[in-house]
């Protein structure tokens, strides 16, 4: 049997952590058993869905490099093919209108909980004979009255349940539109799809699900319902638990291989393995070493790995991304350095993209300020003349390098008899706005001559001209 997963976003906001990870979840498992991936955009609540949302699935899907095989398909594109098929249950006696009034319906509900049952449809409609067609009327599943609907679950194991504890669940509204367990039924039953991978939540769907496969006399997939993904403190993760969108951390510097890094450890492991490239992912990933219980997400833990990928990745691998961030910052990098020789020189300093990118901003734009902290502790009196002398030095360089550089810091800390930090910390600061950078050689060879000798300059008149 050749195995066809799904992952069937709806489109009423952006990409969550949650849904990457079960389309991940869904992309490993078809590629490891050389099967196929569809894509199918659930927009049936047409309501809420949006074509900046549709985008927004195909953004972050792209940038996690979740290649589907077929579609996307879109259920608002088939509400003929749902017709058909709720006309076929109409007509097997499989469902039945129901004319029911939501004045009726609000009061069995409120009768219901007052005894203590558990709200459901009594059935009201099931078995009229005679109904004017003209009223409006929604259209109702005719579940079964008896005997257990039961599925063995790759992650949650046997899961058995008794019909009597299901209702005759609306397949389609008044207006005729198609509910959402209907839609799906008739999608994955059209689309031969094998394997159902998604989230708990949808547990108490797949009974529903199942009764209908059962009344189309349709091949059952097999279902893996996948924890779900909780905070740190054990809530239900949501936006003040940090960005939840996918697209919002890549704004915020991570790698897409970290995302996938991190999401596939999300409520799976192999052994105390971490760190996994894609092909380790496709190769190692096993339905059977889901955990049951809920994850919970680590920021900490993410930004470990996003460091892990930044530290050991071929810096040419990383240079789309940082640029990505670079615009985004209006630096513009036409001029200055080789972005790859930037990321070579700090990859070892940053933990995301985004800070990487606010560092080295100096290297293709003259700082327009210091940084008040490290200009009171690196700009003294004294420091406008030994800048003068170094920058004097660097212009009578025939051969003008870093480590030329180097060595003349070397010698104007002996001219001046201070330490090499009284000369090399205030360059720092001249060309950077700030004390922190690379080694000193290696930021002047990226700044370059032009740019060095111009930033002294003008820091020099700064000191002369702000420090007593």
């Amino acid at each position: 049997m050749s195995v066809i997963t799904r992952f069937p976003p709806s489109p009423t906001g952006y990409l969550h952590l949650g849904g990457a990870r079960t389309a991940l979840f869904n992309y490993l498992y078809a590629r490891q058993s050389q099967g196929k991936m569809i894509l199918r955009i659930e927009d049936t609540d047409r309501e809420r869905s949006t074509e900046e949302s549709v985008q927004a699935i195909f953004d972050g899907m792209n940038w996690l490099g979740l290649e589907h095989d077929e579609g996307p398909y879109f259920q608002t594109q088939r509400f003929e093919r749902y017709k058909e098929v709720i006309q076929q249950l109409l007509d097997q006696g499989e469902a039945y209108p129901c004319f029911c009034s939501r004045e009726r319906l609000d009061k069995l509900r409120e009768e219901q909980m007052e005894r203590g049952d558990k709200p459901r449809y009594d059935g009201h409609c099931r078995g009229l004979e005679t109904f004017d067609m003209d009223a409006d009327a929604v259209i109702r599943f005719k579940n079964p009255q008896s005997g257990t609907v039961a599925w063995d679950d790759l992650v949650k194991g046997r899961i058995e349940i008794s019909n009597d504890e299901l209702d005759d669940l609306i397949i389609a509204r008044s207006d005729g539109s198609p509910t959402y367990n209907l839609t799906v039924v008739v999608d994955d039953m059209d689309m031969g799809i094998t394997h159902v991978i998604r989230g708990d939540d949808h547990v108490n769907n797949t009974p529903r699900q199942l009764n209908i496969l059962d009344a189309l006399e349709a091949d059952r997939p097999h279902y893996a319902h996948v924890p779900m993904i909780l905070g740190s403190d054990g809530a239900r993760l949501s936006k003040r638990h940090g960005a939840v969108s996918v697209m919002a951390y890549r704004e915020e510097g991570y790698l897409p291989q970290a995302m996938l890094n991190y999401l596939v450890r999300l409520g799976w492991s192999h052994g105390d393995q971490e760190i996994f490239s894609l092909d380790e992912m496709i190769e190692k990933f096993d339905l059977r070493h889901v955990q049951k219980a809920a994850a919970r997400f680590d920021a900490d833990k993410l930004k470990w790995i996003n460091q892990h990928y930044i530290k050991a990745s071929d810096p040419a691998d990383l240079v789309d991304e940082y640029l990505w961030h670079m615009g985004r910052l209006g630096t513009d990098t036409t001029a200055g350095p080789a972005a790859v020789e930037v990321i070579r020189a700090h990859q070892e300093r940053a933990k995301t993209l985004l800070e990487m990118a606010q560092s080295t901003q100096f290297y293709f734009q003259a700082p327009t300020q210091y940084q008040d902290k490290d200009a009171k502790k690196h700009f003294k009196t004294q420091t406008a003349d030994i800048l003068a002398a170094l920058l004097e030095r660097s212009r009578a360089l025939p051969q003008w390098s870093g480590q030329a550089m180097h060595d003349v810091v070397q010698a104007v800390a002996e001219q001046f008899e201070v330490g090499m930090g009284k000369v090399g910390q205030p360059v720092r600061v001249a060309l950077s706005g700030a004390g922190n950078t690379p080694s000193l050689d290696v930021t002047l060879d990226l700044v370059g001559r032009e740019q060095a000798e111009a930033r002294l300059a003008v820091a020099i008149e700064w000191i002369r001209a702000n420090i007593a």
